[in-house]
């Protein structure tokens, strides 16, 4: 039996590094249910208290010994005030097939035959020195693949266009390690903070 709970952690200010060390105990299956079980007012106060954690790499969402071509498949979990079907969603990441510094990927939801895939490029927040402090990498919705995707995924759109216009354009996600498997990112649209957060939860294998 699971002793704590990550919210309980979270909402009394526990450091990061024992909520790191919590989530690496667990087993894949608690793992997720911890952060699909959390409240939606957790998820402001974790990615603050993610400020203070190990740095975040691209590596952590796609491993460099994951075989080209193939997507990783990330569990989310939203803090929009939704029904708990409305607030699960899949982010599926591949390794850019020419940039190897760069990941993209799609919103797998139940939304998504409605408002479309939103796809994004996954980069480094080095690049540009403003952003290090949001977080160590960033979903990119103003970028989309200008390439072959996987065949199964759908198929490409530019946000800007259809409903998608309302959700992901001049968006990006900026990302942070909450431990070896979880992220977290904040939504930012033209610029500012929106107070939309989401938790991500690797699915190795």
């Amino acid at each position: 039996m699971t002793q704590v709970d990550l919210s309980e952690l979270v909402l009394s200010g526990t450091g990061i590094d024992r909520i790191a060390a919590f989530l690496d105990g667990l087993s894949p299956g608690q793992r997720l249910a911890q952060v699909q079980g959390s409240p939606r007012k957790m998820q402001p106060l974790l990615f603050d208290l993610a400020a203070h954690g190990a740095p975040l790499t691209l590596n952590d969402f796609v491993s460099p010994s994951t075989p080209a071509g193939q997507p990783v498949i990330h569990q989310g979990w939203n803090n929009l005030p939704l029904p708990a079907f409305g607030r699960r969603f899949k982010k599926p990441m591949v390794r850019h097939p020419d940039h190897p510094d760069q990941l993209f990927g799609y919103n797998d939801s139940p939304f998504t035959p409605l408002i479309g895939p939103g796809y994004f490029i996954h980069t480094s927040t080095d690049h540009q020195p403003d952003w290090a402090d949001r977080g160590g990498t960033v979903i990119d919705y103003f970028r989309v693949p200008d390439h072959d995707v996987p065949s199964t995924w759908p198929r490409v759109r530019p946000n800007s266009r259809g409903l998608q216009f309302f959700v992901y354009h001049k968006t990006r996600d900026f990302m942070r390690r909450v431990s070896a498997h979880v992220t977290i990112g904040a939504a930012y649209k033209k610029g500012q903070r929106i107070g939309a957060f989401f938790m991500l939860v690797r699915q190795d294998g």
